[in-house]
């Protein structure tokens, strides 16, 4: 599932090709996604300009001169290609070569085409009036935005204060904090050497304060972001660039994928544990 780094890398992709620029027409090939496309889609986009491409957590937002904003996420396997009209797209990536796989085609006034490809039809494409984006059901719940100002060591400790979850677990809470996947949480914890199996509630004291655990994951975590920002993401699977070129990032994994392997700080061997049928991958002689 991409988390927050390929879901900025695509936006900042697709942001030329989109933003300011009209929708000619929305080409829907396959109307059944995640959820079924609204019968209205085409009639709600057609003739449309994109004011602006934002993104909270892992949803990509495209604001639409007509007040709706569309709500979108890549889900499992799901990508976009970026091409002018005249020729195809320069990348293409092979698991997509089906055009059965292109469920919805963006033409833009510009020239450029904007395609959504996606196999296991997990993603999914939603409008939404501007208006009551914040009673949203698929983003109302979501926590702070890892990047943002507000996002601090005091925030954190507030979410995790009392939890007797797991830090692992805490962090991969949309609730505690947004856009964080199983990939970044093992590689933030790591960076902070703090263990993936403490409980959440340790990086507060009994008033639900900050202690310096919790002040050096927030920086971890707001590093690695932004290291995997710069990188393009991570491409382990299905994810690509909007050009269709590779992330990076996967290659500055320290501990995780790297089961067995030495520790790039100590001597020690990375491991690997379940939680919460998950994968985690650590360093017992770093992490605390």
């Amino acid at each position: 599932m991409p988390e927050l780094p390929e879901v900025e890398t695509v936006r900042r992709g697709l942001a030329p090709a989109m933003e300011g620029a009209r929708i000619t027409r929305v080409e829907v090939r396959d109307r059944r996604l995640r959820w079924p496309l609204a019968k209205d889609f085409e009639k709600r986009i057609n003739g449309k300009t994109v004011e602006g491409l934002g993104r909270r957590a892992k949803y990509l937002l495209a604001d639409l001169s007509s007040g709706d904003v569309l709500l979108m996420h890549l889900g499992m396997s799901g990508s976009f290609r970026v091409g002018k009209e005249a020729q195809p797209a320069r990348y293409y990536h092979e698991k997509s070569k089906a055009k059965s796989h292109d469920h919805v085609v963006f033409h833009m006034a510009n020239g450029e085409t904007v395609t959504f490809n996606d196999p296991r039809r997990f993603g999914s494409m939603k409008l939404v009036p501007r208006a009551k984006l914040g009673q949203e059901p698929l983003l109302r719940a979501l926590g702070p935005e890892p990047l943002g100002n507000e996002f601090d060591a005091t925030m954190l400790a507030r979410a995790c204060a009392g939890k007797k979850t797991s830090l692992k677990a805490a962090l991969l809470d949309q609730r505690v904090v947004a856009g964080l996947g199983n990939i970044y949480v093992c590689e933030a914890l790591y960076r902070a050497r703090l263990s993936p199996k403490r409980l959440a509630a340790t990086i507060a004291d009994r008033h639900g304060k900050p202690n310096e655990r919790a002040a050096a994951l927030v920086d971890a975590i707001k590093t690695v972001l932004k290291d995997a920002i710069a990188a393009g993401g991570s491409s382990l699977r299905d994810h690509r660039r909007a050009d269709g070129s590779l992330g990076d990032f996967q290659h500055n994994f320290r501990v995780y994928d790297r089961e067995g392997e030495p520790c790039p700080d100590c001597k020690g061997t990375v491991r690997r544990i379940v939680q919460n049928g998950r994968s985690t991958f650590y360093c017992s002689s770093c992490q605390k």
